[in-house]
């Protein structure tokens, strides 16, 4: 059965065969990353493992069972409890509901372990695939992303509210929805 893992160093060679022999189809649905990503790789990858140290960034990988990488699936820039969702899956997985059900376990992820209150995802417009993910895991459509965000190319942002487990020295939110009847504030 696949695992979602935190990304390590030794996921290099599996997560560049991943990108390589996906490239093509990749590229079909959201911007290429182009050649000087595979050219720089071993830099690139090693910048991502110190942001990930640094806690700016948490990368996860979902591992098939012989070790090859069916998906990535990132939260990158993370502040202020919020981070902003990326994901991306194998060609020979996709349509199976991979995807969602990834997604939805590091929406889960998201909250217990880095403590994480809202997601946010974008998407470009003819990525009808991965909105349908996100609607699948519970994001809703906030607004329009600019293009320079997404390669040039126009598109929506997305959100999730994570239900959040109170932890030690954790204060609750208080909202309208958490606040005891009859105590409510007008949303007027």
């Amino acid at each position: 059965m696949p695992e979602l893992q935190r990304l390590h160093a030794g996921h290099a060679p599996a997560v560049l065969a991943f990108e390589l022999a996906n490239r093509a189809y990749f590229a079909a649905s959201v911007p290429d990353r182009g050649d000087d990503f595979f050219d720089q790789f071993t830099d690139r990858y090693n910048a991502l493992l110190a942001e990930q140290e640094a806690g700016i960034c948490a990368f996860h990988v979902l591992v098939a069972e012989e070790g090859s990488v069916l998906g990535r699936f990132n939260l990158v820039d993370i502040e202020d409890h919020t981070a902003e969702l990326g994901y991306r899956v194998a060609q020979h997985v996709a349509g199976r509901g991979v995807a969602t059900a990834t997604v939805r376990e590091l929406c889960q992820l998201a909250a217990a372990q880095y403590r994480l209150r809202t997601l946010r995802a974008s998407t470009v417009r003819r990525n009808t695939a991965s909105q349908k993910v996100l609607a699948k895991a519970g994001f809703v459509p906030v607004g329009p992303a600019d293009p320079a965000h997404l390669g040039g190319e126009p598109g929506t942002w997305y959100q999730r509210d994570l239900v959040h487990t109170i932890l030690p020295g954790d204060r609750p939110r208080v909202t309208a929805w958490t606040q005891p009847a009859g105590r409510r504030r007008s949303r007027a």
